[in-house]
């Protein structure tokens, strides 16, 4: 294989380059990335499987009975179709939609991870068609990832962009950190990933190099891997779902000894009365004591109250993971973070104080690019109805309703079209049951898809797109200085399409296909989008190459900004000159507005609030739906990294020997995981890796149904959503919760169902 054949290309874990040698596709990371992240392994046999969509097909119920309410979706036959019919019949079925019911009946779905590239980005490529041909949609808003905390964190320091994103780096951890506190821990399986690409993973080695200089890292979790063994960190289990309550104890500790930085809390914060008198127990009658906090914990209250006055006088940096913010009243730990950073005195210090996420993505904890990248305009949207994103299936099932979010009073939307393009909602929304439900519901639902997911075989139309390895693109990340161009390593599989032909298309039978396109085939856009960066860099003085330069050499290298510690550390050094945008322009302590809203499921201070949906005596153990270390979220589960984990053809769940011994299951059997919302098989892993009463069982496996046309059918490969629950984090966030929940886990002793995930329909 000569040097010539390698082509440069980037994905959301990592930027590599790739060669054929025969039929056979060779992937290798990018020679300057210290830590390379081995999902590029699942593109080789990804490509050309069985899975791939790779002609356009429409349910065969659709096509006798007109567009409407049907419980077949999901169990159907699907007919194939030539593109021109198929997109004729699309675009008057858009139409129809658009003309009884307004563009406010339309719902532009789509998760936006679908590709690294800035151009061929799904999320932008379908919003800018529903508002450019249609005149706008539904949108949703915020992420499965970070619903609550997105909401939560404007109202107490700032934008999530600026908390997680512009703050602390890996270089002041290397060189400052005293103690890091991982609440909910830093997974390098997270920080590998990172959305427009990633071509330097530094975070194993920069751990290791602060934890050589002595920076003490303690992991807050139930997964003792949830910090890697270069950190040497410490293991504390707390009970899941109760990290705010140990941060109370923390700091009633710090408090009640007199270790608070009462200057800083003076200074730099609004609303601190009212919260110390929930703390001390003014306001309730109980003090949140560490003894409070052990109980809640199952912790020692020595060891909570030793730590907590171990960290005065040290460079102490709070870090809370998306995870603690995945369930009910997930605003609480974002909030007390912060409010714990506070009482240290720590924020907008040099690798102390409070990073959000740190550790969630690649892209954080990096420095922020001078230049911008390549980004589509999507135009204006000319609907102003939205929902919080994990509120799609009570969108869908109860139209017209009224609910709570951030202070407002909104109502769902009734609608009758979802276009979704670059997303599986049948992977990460949770309580797939009620989905499914849900999607019974509309009239027509539309899917552009690579591949066979859920999503696809419940929709009603299917277009063949295709994937990254198959289209031209430019990768850039706003953390990232490496701009790399992507070559097409594959020519598309059978008839797949890029989305962007599909929605031009589309859109001249709609007559929009110039406010589409601008003119641009998908090239010119490319040349187009490169310039804008090109044109940045000039002005600044830096090496602007034109493109076809750029195109030839693969990559170029953007400047930075300095590691000046973002908007925190300009609050610190001059808190009246640099405000924070809060309502007080300091940290919010306590919320006013907040308390305002009246919603008892987020009061106006940071509170231990019992979650209802935990174990009990018929589901005694707690369920932690994580991210997957072998994919991202649930995309090329059929590569052949994410395969190498599986056992037996199903997803692994781990469980604490006691916990295996009392049921009869030893490592490498198969079980049952069960509540009253659902039921999955996975391959048993036993290790004390995780806690007693937890059994882990990642996101991600491709939801598998034993009998599709059962109302509640069990999933045989591994989908832990089978089994989540479907509600909002609380009025203020209405984030996802789909962390934790409560189930029971048995040995399987019938016959072990096929995995039929991957197959795709047969067209009648």
């Amino acid at each position: 294989m000569s040097e010539e054949r390698w082509l440069s290309h980037s994905a959301h874990w990592g930027a590599f380059s790739a060669a054929w040698q025969g039929e056979a596709l060779t992937v290798r990371p990018h020679p300057q990335d210290p830590d390379p992240n081995p999902l590029i392994e699942n593109f080789p046999a990804a490509l050309r499987h069985r899975a791939r969509v790779r002609q356009p097909m429409v349910r065969r119920g659709w096509l006798e009975r007109g567009p409407g309410p049907d419980e077949r979706r999901g169990c159907d036959d699907f007919v194939a179709m030539p593109w021109p019919e198929v997109l004729d019949r699309v675009a008057a079925e858009l139409r129809r939609v658009q003309q009884a019911h307004g563009a406010q009946a339309l719902f532009g779905g789509s998760y936006g991870w679908s590709s690294a590239g800035r151009f061929h980005h799904a999320q932008s490529q379908v919003h800018r068609f529903l508002n450019t041909a249609l005149g706008g949609y539904v949108r949703s808003v915020y992420s499965y990832s970070a619903g609550a905390s997105a909401a939560i964190l404007p109202h107490i320091l700032g934008s999530l962009e600026d908390v997680a994103r512009r703050n602390v780096t890996w270089e002041q951890i290397v060189e400052h950190s005293e103690v890091v506190l991982a609440f909910g821990g830093m997974a390098l399986r997270n920080m590998r990933v990172a959305s427009g690409g990633i071509s330097r993973h530094i975070e194993r080695e920069s751990m290791r190099q602060a934890a050589e200089r002595g920076c003490r890292f303690i992991n807050i979790s139930p997964l003792r891997p949830d910090l890697p063994e270069e950190a040497r960190a410490e293991w504390w289990a707390p009970q899941p779902g109760t990290d705010t309550a140990l941060m109370l104890g923390l700091v009633h500790t710090l408090v009640a000894e007199g270790l608070h930085d009462r200057a800083f809390l003076r200074d730099f914060c609004d609303g601190w009365p009212v919260f110390e008198d929930y703390l001390m127990g003014r306001a309730d009658g109980q003090p949140k004591t560490a003894a409070w906090a052990a109980a809640l914990c199952g912790l020692d209250a020595g060891r909570i109250a030793a730590l907590a006055r171990s960290l005065p006088g040290k460079r102490v940096l709070v870090v809370v993971a998306h995870a603690l913010q995945r369930a009910e009243h997930g605003e609480q730990p974002v909030w007390m973070g912060a409010v714990l950073a506070a009482v240290l005195g720590q924020i907008g210090l040099p690798g102390g104080g409070y990073a959000y996420a740190l550790g969630t993505m690649a892209h954080y904890g990096k420095r922020a690019n001078a230049v911008a990248g390549a980004a589509l305009p999507q135009g204006t949207n000319g609907v102003d109805a939205f929902i919080p994103v994990a509120r799609i299936a009570d969108m869908l099932l109860h139209p017209g309703e009224s609910f709570d979010y951030d202070g407002q009073r909104l109502a769902y939307p009734h609608i009758r079209l979802v276009y979704w393009a670059g997303g599986n909602p049948l992977h990460h929304h949770q309580d797939i049951n009620r989905l499914r439900e849900a999607l019974w519901r509309l009239d027509t639902l539309v899917v552009h898809e690579s591949a066979w997911t859920a999503t696809a075989r419940h929709a009603d139309i299917v277009l063949p797109c295709t994937m990254t390895l198959e289209r031209e693109d430019i990768g850039a990340a706003p953390t990232d200085p490496l701009m790399v161009a992507m070559h097409r390593i594959a020519e598309p599989v059978g008839e797949a399409r890029d989305d962007y032909e599909i929605f031009a298309d589309l859109a001249e039978r709609l007559g929009r296909r110039a406010a589409f396109t601008e003119g641009r085939t998908a090239r010119e856009w490319l040349v187009h989008l490169y310039e804008m960066t090109r044109a940045a860099l000039q002005a600044r003085g830096d090496e602007a190459p034109d493109f076809e330069t750029f195109w030839a050499r693969g990559e170029l290298l953007l400047p930075q900004h300095p590691d000046d510690g973002g908007m925190l550390r300009a609050f610190r050094e001059d808190p009246a000159g640099h405000p924070l945008p809060t309502p007080s322009g300091r940290v919010q302590i306590s919320s006013p507005v907040i308390a305002g809203f009246g919603y008892a499921d987020c009061p106006g201070h940071p509170a231990w609030l019992a979650r209802a949906d935990v174990p009990d005596a018929r589901h005694p153990l707690f369920l932690v739906a994580n991210q997957p270390a072998t994919r991202l979220h649930s995309q090329l589960d059929f590569g052949g990294h994410s395969q190498s984990a599986k056992h037996r053809g199903r997803e692994v769940c781990r469980l604490h020997p006691a916990d295996a011994r009392s049921r009869g299951i030893a490592d490498g059997d198969i079980v049952r995981l069960f509540n009253h919302r659902g039921a999955c098989l996975a391959a048993a892993r036993v290790t004390e890796e995780v806690m007693a009463g937890v059994v882990q069982l990642p996101t991600g496996a491709w939801y598998d149904p034993e009998d599709p046309a059962a109302r509640s059918p069990m999933c045989v490969h591994g989908n832990p959503n089978m089994l989540t629950r479907d509600v909002g984090t609380s009025s203020l966030g209405q984030g996802c919760s789909g962390q934790l929940t409560a189930v029971q886990v048995e040995r399987w002793a019938g016959e072990l169902p096929p995995i039929r995930a991957y197959d795709p329909p047969v067209p009648v």
